[in-house]
């Protein structure tokens, strides 16, 4: 049926609001190119109303204790495992994975909250006597009103890396979603709401680029976080920071993979092709670029072998748009005329009874040179591109030279060229004999480079400084304690 979920509104202090435009944008599901929902188009209007809810509902949520505000992400959490099936359909519908990758995005929301509900124990602050009679102590203060806005490729999971830290670190939010995704996030505030959020503290605004300047420029937004391509991150960063607020934005990557002839070859095979295959290769931490160190024809064999049980509508999903199976099927085609050779083809793929989806199927392109489009850029598709090396030092040059730094991996069985690489490559995730080496909580998650705009990272413990400032206080009771340089 079309337009199953009808039109999506913002959601401000606890309800749905039309917006100041009247304006809407088509939700196709990339499964069947169906459209299945209308999403709202902001305005700074319609932002304006969404930041006083969030000022006014500030007041009270910020004087909570930090313990009070835990229990509700603790309640969400419970409340994301009992509709697991539902949300993880809900990401699926409108974002094209396959079931499992969609509920394992869910799971991980699931131990974002987990990290979230610990928070009382990492945020104590500090006590000290520093003279006699003199004491100085540390408080994390909430920022007051912030923002996050986010991608299409993680639907559930990437607000889920922002609204929990920040919201029970006392903060109130303005999420903005991607208008191609906008369901999953509308089902997180109506959880939120059920596991007790007070109206205000969780705000949603839709819209396209006229919001996000919006987001960027509000005098009464405090920080700013994003997700999304590098070219957008560093704008975002720059319109932000410019305006006096701070700012994290992390963009995109090409993430290389160095493959040594003496790494294991199932293992090596298997995870480099789905760390390239999963989530349909649109993901930051996709493998994307590799680099076959020495004699490593065999291991090439076996990849083109395991991505050949990789079936499109199966155990792969499609891509998120028409314009972006093209954009993919152009590097392809493009890798192709610059003399690469493909040894998988994944161009002009159909699915039967979902011949209107958008599917890429797995693709492996050999012999590819660092200065073909496919070895530079981000595609974001099932994509693979390798190329060839003579030393371990010659792949991390080719590794290094490249603009972004979010993730790199080496595979060997060898424990000292694992560490050269871990010291060497420019990346701020590094992975051994493991295809996407995404840090688990309490560890925090961000890129280096190109691939992230600010200061610290946007999970685990390096978001308490992003969400928070520090107040330091000292105090003297003793009249006895006497004058000194402190009076």
């Amino acid at each position: 049926m079309s337009n199953k979920y009808g039109k999506v509104k913002n959601y401000i202090n606890g309800s749905l609001l039309e917006t100041v435009t009247n304006r809407w944008s088509n939700v196709e599901s990339p499964l069947t190119g169906e459209v299945i929902a209308e999403v709202a188009l902001s305005s700074r209007e319609d932002l304006d109303k969404a930041v006083e809810a969030a000022k006014s509902a500030f007041e009270s949520w910020s004087k909570k204790p930090i313990k009070d505000r835990v229990q509700v992400i603790f309640n969400y959490r419970n409340l994301l495992q009992e509709n697991i099936k539902e949300l993880s359909e809900l990401v699926q519908e409108e974002n094209g994975k396959t079931y499992d990758e969609a509920k394992a995005e869910v799971e991980k929301s699931i131990e974002l909250c987990e990290f979230a509900v610990s928070l009382p124990q990492l945020t104590q602050g500090e006590i000290l006597e520093v003279s006699r009679g003199v004491e100085c102590r540390t408080e994390y203060a909430p920022l007051g009103v912030v923002a996050s806005i986010v991608p299409f490729n993680f639907p559930s999971m990437v607000p889920n890396w922002t609204i929990p830290n920040a919201i029970a670190l006392g903060n109130c939010m303005i999420l903005k979603t991607s208008e191609l995704v906008p369901l999953s996030a509308m089902k997180i505030a109506e959880l939120l709401k059920k596991a007790g959020l007070p109206d205000g503290v969780l705000n949603i605004v839709h819209g396209e680029k006229e919001i996000v300047e919006a987001i960027c420029d509000h005098p009464d937004i405090q920080a700013v976080s994003f997700v999304g391509s590098t070219k957008v991150a560093k704008i975002v960063y720059q319109r932000s920071t410019s305006n006096l607020k701070r700012c994290l934005a992390l963009g995109g990557a090409k993430n290389h993979l160095l493959v040594l002839p003496d790494a294991n070859p199932e293992m090596t095979a298997a995870n480099v092709v789905a760390s390239m295959a999963g989530c349909a290769g649109q993901r930051c931490m996709a493998a994307s670029a590799m680099v076959a160190v020495g004699q490593s024809d065999h291991i090439i064999a076996q990849m083109v072998e395991e991505a050949k049980n990789i079936i499109p509508g199966k155990n792969l999903g499609s891509v998120i748009s028409k314009a972006a199976k093209e954009r993919i099927e152009g590097y392809i085609t493009q890798a192709e005329k610059d003399g690469a050779k493909i040894l998988l083809d994944g161009r002009n793929c159909k699915v039967e009874g979902k011949e209107n989806g958008y599917y890429v199927g797995p693709t492996i392109i050999d012999f590819v040179t660092p200065e073909m489009s496919v070895a530079k850029e981000e595609i974001f598709g099932p994509v693979v591109s390798i190329m060839r090396s003579r030393t371990l030092d010659e792949a991390i040059k080719i590794e290094n030279a490249n603009p972004y730094g979010n993730a790199a991996s080496v595979f060997t069985q060898s424990g000292g060229l694992a560490r050269h690489v871990m010291e060497n490559a420019s990346a701020g995730m590094i992975g051994v004999n493991i295809g996407v080496p995404v840090p688990r909580e309490p560890f925090s998650f961000g890129g280096w480079n190109e691939s992230r705009f600010g200061v610290g990272d946007i999970t685990g413990k390096s978001s308490i400084e992003f969400w928070t400032k520090l107040k330091k206080m000292t105090t003297k009771w003793n009249p006895d304690a006497g004058i000194n340089w402190m009076s």
